[in-house]
This record gives structure tokens, C-alpha cells and sequence, in this order.
């Protein structure tokens, strides 16, 4: 069974062999991103592998299926960047990893938190020059706060339960509510009270029609002054003009992304040589209440592991006409 995997990086080259000790897969690796620029190099494979990046619209599905593929395996959770309707339409299977680590991105969201509120980053470069002083670097006190979170998937019931331990107040909205996190104190509402009364909101939905831009001009006026804001999920849940807006009238009062909305021309890149044309981004980078990771909070060992052990099982059972040990991982 062969695989061409896009997007690659050294570490899935790593994780990937290790979950094909055996060699029943055949490997092909592309740094590049998938798209109509590359598919044609796609040849004599069952599979493609791809990322949060690549863009298998309806041209690459056509393609793809003339070149006799017959699974899209996304090593992510969401799937906005595949067109599912042009899947359906040629026979391809899409399959996804629902869940690999949850703690690891709730983890890293709340690493942002306290990192942007008690400025420990720019505390370790003063240290580093022997400049010893606190002023500019008051925080607050996580205890007590109101946090909102978007989304109670498994990504967002791991971040509730970190929360929780700082014993701050935990607001919740999802389309299924969560009886657990009920019993833990967590109280769902609607998104107009959320906005209203978190102090701090983080997103951990997946991105479709109905949310992208979802906190736009208009929400972000329903917000508390001075909320604080952390994106894990997908870049297009947030305007970013609106963002910057907010920012700029102190309306925001910190903000924390792990992700972005253009951020296939830039993540995952050593970019540290090159001039940055996006505009955006390098308006983002010049606030100092403002925090950026490069999508970096699925990046543990674990997640890593169970992405590829996940990608290659679903790849094994779908061109076996097996049914998915995880029928959640199956989009199309």
C-alpha cells in the first residue's frame, strides 16, 4: 500500500516510520503543500496523507481520482480544507485523526494564557540582559476569573478541566452540552452571555460556514473591556482586522493565537531570513499584549505518536474494505 504524504517536516518522517516498522506501507514525502500547483506529480499511490494546510479542492479531487487514488487521510482533526462534496462526487474516502492528545492543545492554550497575562517571556529576555526589574510586567490572577469556552469536544472538556484547577469560573457553549462538565460546575450558555460576561474567551470549535468569523466587529463590542482572547482551533474563527481594531481601542486586552487565518504562507517555515509581505501579521506581532505560536499545540510526543498510528490504521482498514475501528475518524 503506498502513501504520499505533503507537508512534510523531519518529525512526520519520524513518527511515520515508526508506525510502518513492519514496511506494509510504502512512503512517498513531499515538503511542498498539496494543492493544484503539485498534484500532478501524484502517481501510483493508494493514499495521499495531508495537513491543516493543504488545499484539496474540487481540482485536486478530479485529479486525484484520475490518478487512481482512492483515500484522502487528513493527520489533524479538522477538515475545512478538503471539499468533501467533490470527494462524495469522484468515490475518494476522507478520513481524519478525531482525537489524537486533547490535553495537548488544551495544555498549550493554557500556556498561552499564563504566559501573555504574567509575561513570562519577556521576563526570561530581561533576566538574559541582567535587567531585573517588574515594571511593565504586572499580571492577574487566573483565580476567580470568568473564562468562556467555545467549544466542549474533547479539546475544549481538557481545557475546562485545567481551568478549573486555577478555580476560575467556567462558562461554556456548544451545540451538545456536556453532562460531565455540567456535574463539574461548568454552566452552558448562549454566546451573547458568554461574551458579556467571560474575562477571558478561548475557541476550541471547528471551523465551518456558520462560525468563520465568528468574533467579528460586532461580538467583540459584546465583550467584556479588556478581554483576553486564545485561538487554538482554526484562524478563520476570528477577523483579524476586527482583532487588530479591538486591540488597537484597548477593547482586547491580550491575545493568543496558535493559529491564523493566511497561515499556510507562513507556518511550519523557517521564515527567520525572508521579508514578510502579510501586512496582518506583522501588525499583529508589533502589539505587546500580543502572544503567537506557529500551530504549534498539538506538538507533543503523544500526539505525534497517536496522529501516526491513527492515519495509517484508518489507511489499512479503508483499503481493506474494513469498517473503521473508529467510525469517527470517516468523513466521507
Amino acid at each position: 500500500m503506498k502513501i504520499a504524504f505533503f507537508s512534510t517536516q523531519p518529525y512526520d518522517r519520524e513518527f511515520f516510520n515508526q508506525a510502518n516498522q513492519d514496511e506494509r506501507f510504502a512512503y512517498q514525502f513531499y515538503e511542498t503543500h498539496l494543492g493544484p500547483h503539485i498534484v500532478e506529480a501524484v502517481n501510483d499511490v493508494d493514499a495521499v496523507c495531508v495537513f491543516v494546510n493543504d488545499r484539496v479542492n474540487r481540482e485536486v479531487m478530479e485529479v486525484l481520482a484520475s490518478r487512481g487514488v482512492k483515500i484522502v487521510a487528513l493527520r489533524c482533526a479538522g477538515f475545512n480544507n478538503v471539499d468533501l462534496d467533490a470527494a462524495r462526487a469522484y468515490g475518494i474516502s476522507v478520513c481524519r485523526v478525531p482525537a489524537y492528545s486533547p490535553e495537548a492543545v488544551a495544555e498549550h492554550a493554557m500556556a498561552m494564557l499564563l504566559t501573555l497575562n504574567r509575561k513570562t517571556h519577556k521576563a526570561y529576555n530581561r533576566v538574559r540582559e541582567q535587567n531585573f526589574s517588574l515594571n511593565g510586567l504586572l499580571g492577574f490572577n487566573l483565580y476567580g476569573k470568568t473564562i468562556g469556552v467555545v467549544g466542549t469536544g474533547k479539546i475544549g472538556k481538557a481545557f475546562c478541566r485545567i481551568a478549573k484547577g486555577f478555580g476560575c469560573e467556567l462558562l461554556a457553549f456548544d451545540i451538545y452540552e456536556d453532562p460531565q462538565l455540567k456535574e463539574m460546575g461548568v454552566s452552558y450558555v448562549g454566546m451573547e452571555e458568554l461574551y458579556k460576561a467571560s474575562d477571558i474567551i478561548s475557541l476550541h470549535c471547528p471551523l465551518v460556514p456558520e462560525n468563520k468569523h465568528m468574533v467579528n466587529r460586532e461580538t467583540i463590542q459584546q465583550m467584556k473591556d479588556g478581554v483576553v482572547l486564545l485561538n487554538t482551533s482554526r484562524g478563520a474563527l476570528i477577523h483579524t482586522d476586527a482583532v487588530i481594531d479591538g486591540l488597537k481601542k484597548r477593547k482586547i486586552g491580550g491575545l493568543a493565537l496558535d493559529v491564523y487565518e493566511q497561515e499556510e504562507k507562513l507556518f511550519f517555515k523557517d521564515l527567520s531570513g525572508a521579508i514578510i509581505e502579510d501586512d496582518t501579521i506583522q501588525r499583529l506581532m508589533s502589539f505587546p499584549n500580543v502572544l503567537i505560536t506557529a500551530h504549534q499545540a498539538f506538538f507533543t510526543k503523544e500526539a505525534l505518536t497517536q496522529i501516526a498510528s491513527t492515519t495509517v490504521r484508518n489507511i489499512e482498514e479503508l483499503l481493506s474494505n474494513q469498517v473503521l475501528s473508529n467510525q469517527q475518524a470517516l468523513v466521507v
